[in-house]
């Protein structure tokens, strides 16, 4: 074949058997005297012909020495093996072929005159940087991964293309330098490298014919075509939005028709819903299941026959029907046999979507000739299946992305226990978009549920972030009441005497108490007052604009002002809603596995919870009140665990808040409804709303007759109003004693009516303290409690 004219490369192509001839000057030293003899022998039949050790660029000596050529790479072209194998020697980058197998002519010669034989997918830029690579490899030692799969497309006789994988063979080539050749230097190469597609760098640094190529590569070829043909497949398969494309279902006929080389057949796909034990439809354009005919789904022993529902769901197993009628006939018209019957359908091959024991789906292939489906040719989807079940777990993934999304947008993020109910409402949601409908998100109720509430407050915080300001604040304006009286020394200006007395009395007014709008007004004033004075000193006294810089040096860049003492509270109070946040995040663990319940935890100064446990949050998993009671046994439990945790972090703080503990049981069950609007779960009803309103306000209750408030540093306190929930937790709290949780000093005490609310008491127990390395581990389950009390 000829060289391609015009071509630029790095290299100067030169032919030259030098390292192959080097390879037979040792075998002619062997002992072996048949290898000796043969090396003898093309030795000495190359020895008048120097040019094909020294290497030539005039191809025509190739046909002038075909037949010494051959002689020499006879041990790479065996005779015996010509008709077997695809193998060429051949100049690398180009087409000059001067060896080959008569495998490999016969391929060429059934291409047709005038074929080209090109490396598909390449061009001549890239054909000149991958030179290159090679030459930064082997001669300048850089260490770069250059390897890609080289393929020929070549048709057959019949007109077909077909696909050979190309293994190139190098280890007859030298690469040698010319005087165009530069150095090069690691930042040389870090260059090219941050710029594969500029050809022009490359061959600045690499210029055209800067080195010489001498030998010749080796190339086996493979036939790839079913490979090929399978990644056609795939790339259908799961190419992305392949549901919502028109001509979707069309390509995939025509994939598994050419597969199967049946023109006749039909393919369709059915969704398995593993909840309901039941077959739901796909939803797409021209998407149909012939199991599902036109139903939107259908129990799976409903749609299947004995047979077929164990081999597909319980074996994971094709289910072929070659003859459909027969088997209509034996069934006495059964599923799966009547659907298929009345469509038309003669053969069938159901074939399992499944990963790991885990059915995804069917896919079904249906054919309206008898015998031309069967369990022989339902063997070729073996290959392909795995690609299937990758399409299918990604549709899957994606719908799945799809709900969470609609979710999200449409709610907000869900809490796991409850996901369930808002996955169906997106299903349905999704199904009627599909359908061209006008979907809306329906509102989520859980009926009949028992709430549970605690919270961990950071007592007086107020006035500790009041006091936090009011410090800064005064430090602030004493500050700048500091350069103020420098400025007025040195120019005796009246604006700055006036000014301090501003200052003066911003720091009389908040001395003793901060005012609701002391803040904004100092703020106010300190920007546009004071900031164009302090500005001005900048610009006209080096002396004082240093007393200005550093006045400015202490103010916080997100505050504009001094943020000291608040920075102290607010890293305190975050720390510990972090610590006690994190507690309880992690007990709910182990609560959940109890017994499912939907939770949401928050932060405000402290952190609070809410809790709804109840028949209709599982759905499927029948509640007793059993599971009521642990739950209210652990959260009492978990929230002295907390108080712990601020005990033993409290010697850390910045500034040492105290915090004060209360629960609220409530014995009546309620509904909650998930709010679309606000995005969150609340009771649903008006009587229900009683519940909401004790919550709000029973944390600023009085003890009854008193000045004293209810929640108190120390004290564990449990807000109820029935007897029965009196006794409920004084066991709780006489079995906690017992593990540790609290000392023994127990109060009841009944609160000042609240607007609305009335008779509600409370009981306040003393938690029980205890050093770090002896904080307790363990959640005690409601068995336990009964256990100890029996005992």
């Amino acid at each position: 074949m000829k060289m391609n004219k015009g071509k630029e490369l790095p290299i100067v192509l030169k032919v030259s058997f030098d390292k192959l001839l080097r390879h037979y000057d040792g075998m002619a030293q062997s002992e072996d005297i048949y290898l000796a003899a043969k090396a003898k022998r093309i030795l000495a039949a190359q020895a008048p012909f120097p040019e094909l050790r020294d290497g030539f660029t005039d191809f025509s000596l190739l046909e002038k020495h075909k037949d010494i050529i051959k002689l020499i790479l006879e041990d790479s072209f065996p005779e015996p093996l010509t008709h077997n194998e695809i193998k060429t020697a051949a100049l690398p980058y180009d087409n000059v072929i001067f060896n080959s197998t008569e495998r490999f002519k016969k391929i060429i010669k059934d291409a047709g005159e005038g074929f080209n034989l090109v490396i598909g997918d390449f061009n001549e830029d890239i054909n000149y940087i991958m030179a290159c690579t090679v030459i930064l490899n082997f001669h300048y030692g850089f260490s770069l991964d250059f390897k890609r799969p080289f393929f020929y497309n070549i048709p057959d006789a019949k007109g077909v293309m077909r696909h050979y994988r190309i293994l190139y063979n190098a280890d007859f080539m030298d690469i040698i330098p010319t005087e165009k050749a530069k150095q090069l230097s690691q930042p040389d190469v870090d260059e090219l490298l941050a710029n594969f597609d500029d050809l022009e760098l490359w061959k600045e640094k690499i210029p055209p014919n800067s080195f010489i190529s001498k030998g010749f590569v080796v190339s086996n070829m493979f036939d790839v075509t079913a490979e090929h043909s399978i990644s056609e497949i795939k790339s259908s398969l799961i190419s992305n939005n392949k549901r919502g494309q028109e001509g979707f279902m069309g390509n995939v006929n025509e994939v598994f028709r050419s597969l199967f080389n049946l023109p006749g057949i039909r393919t369709g796909f059915t969704v398995y819903n593993p909840k309901e034990d039941e077959f739901e439809r796909v939803y797409g354009p021209n998407m149909q299941s012939f199991l599902l005919q036109d139903k939107e789904s259908e129990a799976c022993k409903d749609a299947l026959c004995q047979a077929s529902y164990k081999k597909l769901l319980e074996d994971n197993t094709y289910f072929a029907i070659s003859n459909v009628d027969k088997y209509f006939e034996l069934s006495e018209g059964t599923a799966p046999y009547k659907n298929l019957k009345e469509q038309g359908i003669k053969s069938a091959i159901f074939a399992p979507i499944a990963e790991n024991g885990e059915l995804l789906g069917v896919m079904e292939l249906v054919s309206e000739k008898t015998n031309e489906l069967n369990s022989i040719n339902a063997q070729k989807l073996e290959d392909v299946m795995p690609f299937i079940v990758a399409a299918v777990r990604r549709s899957k993934t994606e719908e799945e992305n799809l709900i969470d999304a609609i979710i999200q947008h449409e709610c907000t993020t869900v809490h796991s226990s409850v996901l369930w109910k808002f996955e169906e409402e997106a299903k349905r949601f999704i199904a009627e978009d599909m359908k061209g409908g006008q979907p809306s998100f329906k509102e989520i109720v859980f009926n009949d549920v028992h709430p549970l509430y605690g919270q961990i407050d950071i007592k007086n915080s107020s006035q500790a972030r009041n006091f936090a300001i009011q410090r800064d604040l005064m430090i602030q304006l004493s500050e700048i009441n500091g350069v103020l009286t420098v400025a007025w020394q040195k120019n005796r200006l009246p604006i700055y005497e006036e000014l301090i007395f501003r200052v003066n009395n911003h720091i009389d007014d908040i001395k003793e108490t901060l005012h609701t709008n002391s803040e904004q007004a100092i703020f106010d004033f300190v920007k546009k007052e004071v900031g164009p004075v302090f500005e001005h000193l900048k610009k006209t006294d080096s002396e004082l604009g240093k007393n200005v810089i550093a006045y400015e040096s202490n103010i916080d860049m997100g505050t504009d002002s001094y943020y000291d003492h608040r920075r102290n509270y607010d890293e305190s109070v975050m720390q510990i809603n972090r610590k006690l946040a994190a507690v309880i995040d992690k007990k709910q663990e182990s609560a959940q596995a109890m017994y499912p319940h939907y939770f949401e935890r928050y932060k405000t100064d402290g952190v609070e919870h809410n809790a709804y446990i109840g028949d209709s949050i599982t759905g499927e998993r029948e509640f007793d009140k059993l599971y009521l009671r642990n739950l209210r046994l652990w959260q009492l439990q978990v929230m002295c665990e907390m108080e712990n945790v601020h005990y033993n972090l409290k010697p850390e703080l910045a500034v040492p808040l105290d915090v004060a503990s209360l629960i609220l049981v409530y014995n009546t069950s309620l509904s909650i409804r998930f709010r679309m609007d606000e995005k969150r779960f609340d009771v649903d009803g008006t009587y229900n709303a009683r519940y909401e309103i004790i919550k709000k306000r029973i944390d600023k209750s009085y003890i009854k007759g008193t000045n004293e408030r209810l929640t108190q540093p120390g004290k564990m306190v449990v807000v109820y109003s029935q007897k029965k929930d009196e006794l409920e937790y004084l066991r709780y709290i006489k079995f906690l004693k017992s593990k540790g949780y609290f000392d023994g000093k127990i109060e009841i005490v009944e609160l000042e009516g609240l607007q609305g609310v009335s008779g509600l008491k409370a009981i306040r127990a003393n938690i029980l303290y205890r050093p770090k390395n002896k904080s307790s581990e363990r959640t005690y389950t409601y068995e336990e409690l009964i256990e100890e009390i029996q005992g």
